[in-house]
């Protein structure tokens, strides 16, 4: 049928009085209305009678008329109202643009009405009701927190009342206004109408067409679709209904018998919940609501996801439920429940601080091999998590999150969640007593620590011809080369305990004086953190003695070797924390309190102690410069992500009290350190300090905003981030702004470079430095061609810390990369050899290629930088590693932290008995696709050829004259010269002048051009050779973006309780009757032995037989011989005091001169 071509004629019959016209009028206009409607828009008033006619048999149709006209005329809201007054005759299902419009019409309408009556909770009145709660209780007649907070000048956060902003709100500084026109809307295009404008009946409709939209859904299996909705807008019971409706799908199918492969649509669900949770949601107490919904959830699905629980337990700090998932697993009592109470302690290490841990060690049964271990362990006299055992009453400061959890629960909160349990049930038999002493070994960490220093070890492929070329381009003798030197080794060597650098250049070593000497020392920290057995063995000689002499052994080193304490106990300080703190208190040498606060922040971090907070503010108060910095910073490491209100008192008021500029950057470090991951409720703060007209603590606030943010991508923090990257008058707290967007955007590595595009190229070169550190803090690992497009011109900057940025960024986004998955690595690796070797080069920019070459091969080519754990949970010590990292603009020891962010990447498989077994595994790819770089070639060194002088043409046919002459008068002559026997040789050439052979450059440079074209063919045959898919061997590498590819072998005796992830693994043993072959352990076999003490008999060798250089430092007797091993050796040269430190000896001073004058003679 011809459609309409005027509408002239219809439009006439719904002036007509019979029904049965206006319906036909209706019908044919509904038929043909995008092609007629600009005639029709003139009758809408008639169509709109129509509709209000309620005696008209056909309203809907009118209806559906009407809702097409107002959608032509772009009155989007109108046409909206009109479609839900059509009832049925709106087809939802139907594909059309028009259709598509109104539904998403509808939608945007559905979540703008649910948002205002599920407002948002703000997370922060209830956080600091719970936080000043310790604060104020000692004085009853106290204030209120906020009230107190708002009137001191020396605290301007409140914790108060904060306006929350709607997830959903496309404005979010406006809100609605009811009684404006139109709904507080009007004039506004493409705005929804305001909900409290529609009417019920319309109300309903919308309702009723969500819901259809939702059972069309549900039909097809798209629950991603309603979640979605459900989340933005804000409504618990669609969420908790999409949930519950897939799991009964599932239940239904698999009764019908329907085959599953793969991961289960509920588990799929779960994962794409705490997705959009932990990276869309940015309201802290919105997301505590979901994640709570998640966990009463886990009763009605048939088949929990225990990986998924495990992630909102340790969000919510939710230590009881975690014990108590460990023991019903447990008392199960089959092997895959076992294995998969293992890896669900495995995965609460991975995640949870160490007082989380602690709390839930405390609520397992004993074991009889805790009730053995207990007198031995050290630091449990009083226990991080409990620092006044005595107070049990008072609430835990640092129980983060706990107050949103009450919400629901009203005034009285679950005692459980605060306090731990007083008295230990016990296990029921021996196998689970042995099991839960097996968790509580993995929750210590002690395990995973194991595992990860053995693949370490025995997978370290360090380049040491790199190290030595970067050792001989850069002199020893510049204390800031020498202790580039330093971080490249540690760094390239992080975690394997592989030393022998500092055992095989002593001479190198010995040219280390002062803080070089310091960071020298605890570069042994790092490079054996997590060597938890012999570590506090192999810094013995290093560490300070108790009644010793002062002249015993350099300060320096002593207190480097606290600082490598902590390192190598990093987050696990259990063990040393006493040792670390009696040794703090005791010295009053600054130069080894400093090292002494560093080790314990690093090994108490994130403990929460009372204890160390105090020892270490008492040190702080002695107002020292050369410690304050350091216990300022370990204050915020102990306290981490607590948001204790007393710390923060305290430290903002020495801030303003001390005139020392590094104490006040230390404190302010440790105040963002206190408010990491705590979002809104650090808003305060960062108001507070962001306001302080001293430059260091506006500093802080940024540092603040990066951590509290960090991960969150929130929207807020950015736009802070970005006005003060360019209004502050400061160019440290510029630079920092620019720098913390790599911390607030790190889950969105793709949006960093778009974001410091413009950065990058400003006037300001503190600015341009900023931009190069956030790329490389959010890009690292990625390889991402837009960052190093950006980087790559930075690299030539005119501006020497500039090029040192680029440089450091340029390694950490290309750490475990290879030609095939980045080509440019190579010219990147070459370009910072050359740099390097470049005499012109400044030594700033050769401070940033040194680090960044250790950086590239990190761990032995086995670590990338992640910040975010394998599971998608924040990585704490990373995070906290790379912010304290950065400050090595002011303190180069601080550039050590960046091994915090070091994680190795490695399938590490552990069967129920958690013994490595040996078995393999399949990866989808090519095996050069995620290979090992190759090793630097070693050209061996050529002696300089001599040159031949140059000899004149007239010199030699003199010089033949004369000897022809010579031979005539028969007088031979006994000395005669060999030059004209070259020249009788070249007589045909007598009058060319004799010269060097010249080698034709060109030909020589197409030669090597067509070897390399020939290896390159190689290469690509070699390429093309190699088949898809191998197999590899348990304990491999496997790079995160390698991960995908891997799977297990069908029918294979271990199969996995979980989806393959970066790390350990626990794996279910099909056939355990049967023997299995285990994987040798070989680094419990290399054995670390401890130096010989410095100044002990026997422990120098021939001095004959020792180095010049150490010769000449006066290292005899001082365990630096040729009868001391290598750590002996290394460790006389470390502690040797510096000449030119107090109390030592003086130099004898030399005779004088004699000098003879030119009279005397």
């Amino acid at each position: 049928m011809v459609g309409l071509v005027s509408a002239a004629g219809v439009v006439g019959f719904l002036s007509e009085p019979d029904q049965a016209l206006q319906v036909f009028a209706l019908e044919k206009l509904n038929e043909d209305i995008e092609s007629v409607w600009t005639e029709v828009s003139g009758s809408i008033g008639q169509i709109e009678a129509l509709y209000e006619d309620e005696k008209f048999s056909h309203r809907e149709l009118a209806a559906l008329v009407l809702s097409k006209i107002y959608y032509n005329l772009q009155e989007y809201n109108e046409a909206m109202v009109f479609a839900l007054g059509a009832g049925d005759h709106f087809d939802i299902e139907n594909a059309d643009e028009y259709e598509e419009t109104i539904v998403a019409k509808c939608i945007d309408t559905y979540i703008s009405l649910c948002a205002l009556h599920n407002p948002p909770k703000p997370a922060s009145s209830t956080i600091g009701a719970s936080e000043s709660g310790d604060s104020t209780s000692s004085n009853p007649n106290a204030p209120p927190a906020a009230a107190m907070a708002m009137g001191s000048p020396t605290m301007p956060f409140s914790q108060a009342v904060l306006p929350s902003k709607s997830l959903l709100s496309r404005k979010d500084e406006n809100t609605w206004d009811a009684s404006a026109p139109g709904g507080g809307n009007a004039g506004v295009p493409g705005a929804h109408p305001h909900p409290l404008t529609l009417q019920n009946v319309t109300k309903k409709n919308l309702q009723s067409v969500i819901r259809r939209i939702f059972e069309s859904c549900y039909e097809v299996g798209a629950y991603k679709q309603v979640v979605g909705i459900a989340v933005e807008a804000r409504n618990m019971e669609v969420l908790r209904e999409a949930i519950l409706r897939v799991s009964k799908a599932e239940k239904s199918s698999k009764g019908k018998g329907a085959a599953h492969s793969g991961a289960s649509q509920t588990d799929e669900l779960m994962e794409y919940v705490l997705d959009i949770c932990m990276n869309v949601v940015q309201e802290r107490g919105f997301r505590n609501q979901i994640l709570k919904l998640i966990l009463e959830l886990l009763n009605d699905i048939p088949s929990p996801d225990y990986f998924s629980i495990a992630r909102c337990v340790v969000y919510l700090d939710q230590h009881a439920m975690a014990s108590n998932m460990l023991r019903e697993l447990i008392q199960k009592g089959d092997g895959k429940s076992l294995a998969i109470a293992y890896q669900l302690s495995f995965d609460l290490y991975e995640n949870g601080t160490q007082e989380f841990l602690q709390k839930v060690m405390e609520e397992l049964p004993e074991s009889e091999e805790e009730k053995k271990e207990e007198p031995k362990a050290n630091g449990n006299a009083v226990r991080p998590a409990t620092p006044h055992p005595n107070e049990a009453e008072e609430t835990d400061e640092s129980t983060q999150l706990l107050s949103e959890l009450q919400d629901s629960a009203g005034d009285a909160a679950p005692s459980s969640t605060i306090l731990p349990s007083r008295t230990k049930p016990k296990a029921e038999n021996e196998e689970q007593g042995k099991a839960f002493g097996s968790i509580r070994q993995i929750l210590q960490g002690t395990k995973s620590i194991d595992l990860n220093l053995e693949f370490l070890f025995r997978s370290s492929h360090s380049d040491k011809a790199i190290l030595n070329k970067v050792r001989d381009s850069l002199e020893a003798r510049n204390s800031i080369f020498h202790t580039s030197v330093t971080f490249a080794n540690a760094f390239m060597n992080a975690g394997t305990t592989v030393d022998s650098f500092f055992r095989e250049n002593l001479e190198w070593l010995g040219k280390a004086v002062n803080w070089s000497k310091f960071t020298a020392t605890a570069a042994l920290g790092v490079i054996h953190r997590g060597n938890l057995s012999q570590g506090q063995k192999l810094l013995d000689p290093y560490l300070p003695k108790e009644n010793a002499n002062a002249n015993q052994g350099s300060p320096y080193s002593q207190g480097g070797s606290l600082y490598a304490l902590g390192l190598i106990y990093t987050n696990h300080g259990t063990n040393v924390l006493d040792y670390l703190q009696r040794q703090f208190k005791e010295t009053q040498e600054e130069v080894v309190q400093h090292g002494g606060a560093l080790g314990l922040g690093v090994a108490g971090m994130a403990t929460g102690s009372e204890q160390l907070y105090e020892d270490l503010k008492n040190v702080l108060y002695q107002d020292s410069a050369i410690n304050g910095e350091a216990v300022g910073t370990a204050m915020g490491l102990v306290m981490l992500g607590t948001g204790n209100v007393k710390a923060l008192e305290d430290m903002i008021q020495y801030s303003h009290d001390t005139q020392h500029e590094k104490i006040v950057r230390g404190l302010a470090m440790g105040m963002a350190l206190v408010m990491y991951a705590r979002q809104e409720a650090a808003d305060e703060l960062i108001n507070g300090l962001l306001d302080d007209a001293d430059p260091a603590l506006r500093y802080g606030g940024i540092m603040t905003v990066a951590l509290a943010y960090c991960g969150s991508g929130s929207n807020k923090a950015v736009r802070k981030l970005l006005h003060v990257a360019v209004s502050d008058v400061s160019d440290d707290v510029r630079r920092a702004a620019v720098m913390s967007l790599g911390f607030v955007l790190f889950r969105k590595p793709g949006s960093v470079p778009r974001m410091v595009e413009l950065l990058s190229e400003s006037y300001n070169p503190h600015v341009r430095y900023g931009a190069t550190m956030a790329l490389g803090i959010a890009c690292a690992g990625t390889g991402l061609d837009e960052a190093i497009d950006l980087l790559e011109p930075m690299c030539k900057d005119s501006v020497d810390f500039v090029r040192q940025g680029a440089f450091i960024a340029l390694a950490m986004i290309m750490v475990q990369q290879n030609e095939a998955m980045n080509p440019k690595v190579s010219s990147i690796r070459k370009q910072l050899m050359q740099s390097l070797s470049d005499r012109h080069e400044d030594a700033m920019a050769k401070f940033g290629c040194a680090i960044a070459l250790g950086i590239i091969d990190a761990g032995g080519r086995n670590c990338t930088i992640g910040l975010q754990t394998p599971t998608g949970n924040l990585n704490m010590a990373a995070i906290v590693g790379m912010a304290v990292f950065t400050q090595y603009w002011y303190w180069f020891p601080l550039t050590h932290f960046l091994s915090l962010a070091f994680t190795p990447t490695a399938i590490i498989g552990v069967d129920q008995d958690l013994e490595i077994p040996s078995f393999k595994f399949h990866s989808n790819t090519r095996p050069s696709m995620f290979d090992y770089p190759p090793e630097q070639e070693v050209k061996a060194e050529e002696a300089p050829e001599k040159v031949k002088t140059a000899v004149l043409s007239t010199t030699a046919q003199a010089k033949r004259r004369k000897l022809a002459k010579d031979r005539k008068e028969g007088r031979e002559s006994m000395d005669v010269d060999t030059a004209p026997a070259a020249g009788k040789a070249d007589a045909g050439e007598e009058d060319k002048m004799e010269t060097d052979d010249v080698v034709d450059t060109a030909k020589v440079a197409e030669e090597k051009e067509g070897e390399g074209e020939g290896k390159d063919a190689q290469a690509k045959k070699k390429v093309e050779r190699e088949k898809v898919g191998f197999e590899m061997e348990n304990m491999s590498r496997v790079l995160p973006g390698q991960i995908r590819y891997v799977s297990f072998l069908e029918g294979g005796r271990y199969r996995p309780v979980k989806k393959p992830t970066s790390g350990v693994i626990l794996l279910e043993d099909t056939t355990p009757e049967e023997s299995k072959s285990l994987l040798e352990l070989k680094a419990r076999k290399k054995t670390t032995k401890p130096a010989a003490a410095p100044g002990m008999p026997g422990s120098a060798g021939n001095d004959s037989e020792m180095p010049d250089a150490l010769r000449d430092l006066g290292l005899t007797g001082l365990g630096v011989g040729a009868g001391a091993g290598g750590a002996a050796a290394a460790a006389g040269v470390l502690t040797a005091i510096d000449e030119d430190e107090e109390g030592a000896e003086e130099a004898p001073v030399p005779d004088e001169f004699e000098v003879e004058s030119d009279e005397e003679e």
